[in-house]
């Protein structure tokens, strides 16, 4: 039976294998996000003694490149005519390159100060390369796969559900390695290979398990760089859509660049980032749901809404920790963290809906535009989320130091590190909110997509 309100008949489901193995894929993409901006910025500074100011230019500027290579990687992929179809072969060329370079990002020489700022810079911006050759193909297909927004929204289900995995999974597990040995090189080499296995294992799954997947439609990016920032600009809701989520990735990336040295310098202990990420990304598999059943009950516009208050409101309680003590802190992060499991998928959602009314308004299929565009934006905001936080040490004196030598931190510092990882994030986030206030869905678009959030079969 067709959707209701619309003008399609229901295409046959997809295998529940395409449907389960391109979530695999996320394991990549919630991993590369998120321990590079948790990590990376704190091993610069902490392990290798790099001056805060160069270490935020080291992890930015490589990720900065991803607004060039995005659009590039999709603009050659739409016009792919390789064996395998336009996607997956470039599944497979991600996931051949991505995770070695990965490992090598944390196997820097014996060097310290800018010689490992320059290491670390050129092999992440390898590593970023290799992702976005994987990424913008890979959030592609579910538009290709089917024409079905009920069907759809399965797809990005399990995409979302593997988000949440990878990000708790990594994001657990790459501090704990790191700082197993009391932050040495060797252990941040270890780390680094246990992540690259985990990168591995999300992008050879996806490519291999998507190779089941229809090409119901095949969307066609812009030619240039230019025509794409035109089309963007074409469609006001992406352009508010895309515009709130940046802001949103940028309060993100500040507090995910933060909570190392939110957990060594305000809690008492670099241990603590485990439990303290916990607290974060633990409610993102059991609110999820939740959060799912809300925007089907009230809109996904609401939910939004709904996640994007208590993402501030939690942010603002954490300004709090120093003189209420380590539980307030915790509590502050739980809250973030219910918030940030609606963040993760109501988005997604939205940017569905979005591409599907576009469609519907001008009869041609932009995903990939719009797609690439929007990795790029995702990707700049969490890449500049760890600048901005390195910026806010540099300006209030952070001392860096190597693994053996820990020094003591001025009390601008830590006061710098508290607000940079509650305020800010807090005043970014509202901001976003009045981006949210003028994002509308056209009304051509069929009902049921604006019904029907992204969900788990």
């Amino acid at each position: 039976m067709p959707a209701a309100g619309s003008d399609h008949p229901a295409a046959p489901p997809l295998p529940r294998t395409v449907r389960i193995g391109y979530g695999l894929g996320s394991l990549c993409t919630g991993t590369f996000a998120t321990v590079p901006g948790l990590i990376l910025l704190y091993y610069l500074t902490n392990v290798l003694a790099v001056p805060a100011a160069v270490a935020g230019a080291a992890v930015f500027l490589p990720k900065a490149w991803d607004v060039l290579i995005n659009p590039l990687v999709g603009a050659v992929s739409d016009r792919s005519r390789l064996r395998g179809g336009p996607r997956r072969p470039f599944l497979l060329l991600g996931a051949s390159t991505l995770p070695p370079l990965f490992a090598l990002i944390f196997a820097a020489p014996p060097v310290r100060g800018a010689p490992a700022a320059g290491y670390v810079a050129v092999l992440f911006l390898l590593a970023a390369t290799a992702y976005a050759v994987f990424q913008v193909p890979y959030v592609t297909m579910p538009a290709e796969m089917t024409e079905d927004p009920h069907e759809r929204g399965r797809v990005l289900g399990w995409r979302v559900g593997f988000l949440g995995v990878a990000i708790l999974l990594s994001g657990a597990l790459a501090p704990a390695i790191a700082h197993a040995d009391g932050d040495t090189p060797e252990s941040y080499r270890l780390m680094g290979v246990a992540v690259a296995l985990l990168l591995a294992v999300g992008m050879f799954g996806a490519w291999a398990a998507t190779r089941r997947a229809p090409a119901a439609v095949r969307s066609e990016a812009e030619p240039s760089l230019r025509a794409q920032l035109a089309a963007a600009r074409s469609s006001k809701p992406f352009l508010h859509l895309a515009g709130m989520w940046t802001l949103q990735a940028l309060a993100i990336g500040v507090m995910l660049a933060g909570v190392q040295y939110f957990a060594t310098y305000t809690l008492g202990s670099a241990g603590a980032v485990t439990p303290l990420f916990a607290c974060l990304i633990g409610p993102l598999v059991l609110f999820m749901p939740l959060w799912n059943r809300l925007a089907r009950r009230k809109g996904v516009a609401y939910a939004q809404w709904c996640a994007s208050l208590l993402y501030t409101a939690g942010a603002v309680l954490l300004a709090f920790t120093g003189a209420a003590g380590p539980a307030v802190g915790y509590a502050a992060v739980v809250l973030v963290g219910i918030a940030y499991a609606g963040l993760q998928l109501l988005p997604l959602t939205m940017l569905a809906d979005t591409l599907a009314a576009d469609a519907a308004i001008t009869g041609r299929r932009r995903a990939a535009t719009f797609t690439g565009l929007w990795t790029a934006a995702e990707t700049l905001a969490f890449a500049l989320g760890a600048g901005v936080f390195a910026l806010v040490l540099a300006v209030t004196g952070f001392r860096s130091s190597d693994a053996a030598h820990h020094v003591e931190q001025p009390a601008a510092a830590l006061t710098g590190i508290t607000a940079g990882m509650s305020v800010l994030p807090a005043v970014l986030a509202a901001a976003s909110l009045l981006l949210l206030c003028r994002y509308r869905v056209t009304p051509t678009v069929p009902r049921s997509l604006q019904e029907e959030p992204a969900r788990a079969d």
